[in-house]
């Protein structure tokens, strides 16, 4: 089976490929050297500082492995060429919350990248899938766990 591709906005990328060089270039290097130390107090069987360095290089180990695999299967979003008359991954999105009477800004972005503390939504969520190719003017319905939320779509920008 194929595995699926990880829309990415490009400062997605650049953050991952970030994160990915300061996992490899410091982090290690650091846990590293936690080791060394413990290691060096002795009896290995009672020592919490090795455990704790040991579990610490695990994790990063496997953060090191998931981003390879994001960024292997990384499908980058030129917001260049995305069309600002239509929503899409790598725009900004104004919307008017009909219920709540009030104004919202969301990013859409891939799965990867989503964060709702900073407004940025996934296209695969339920308000994303829905937002995905709306124009300005258009009111989309979202339906939610708790019920059905209508917005309507104020204004459509590129993410610069």
């Amino acid at each position: 089976m194929a595995e699926k591709k990880n829309i990415l906005t490009y400062a997605g990328l650049q953050k991952l490929e970030e994160e990915l060089h300061d996992l490899k270039v410091y982090r290690r290097k650091e846990v590293a050297e936690k080791i060394k130390e413990a290691r060096e107090q002795g009896d290995l069987s009672e020592n919490a500082e090795y455990d704790a360095a040991k579990d610490e290089q695990r994790d990063i180990e496997a953060r090191i492995e998931e981003i390879e695999k994001i960024l292997k299967n990384a499908e980058v979003v030129v917001e260049d060429e995305v069309d600002s008359d239509r929503i899409n991954v790598g725009c900004k999105v104004d919307v008017y919350d009909v219920e709540f009477d009030e104004e919202i800004e969301f990013q859409i972005v891939g799965s990867t990248e989503a964060n709702s503390l900073e407004g940025k939504i996934s296209n695969e969520s339920p308000v994303g899938k829905a937002l995905i190719g709306a124009h300005i003017g258009d009111t989309v319905e979202v339906e939610t766990p708790t019920g059905m939320i209508q917005y309507k779509v104020l204004k459509i920008q590129r993410n610069v």
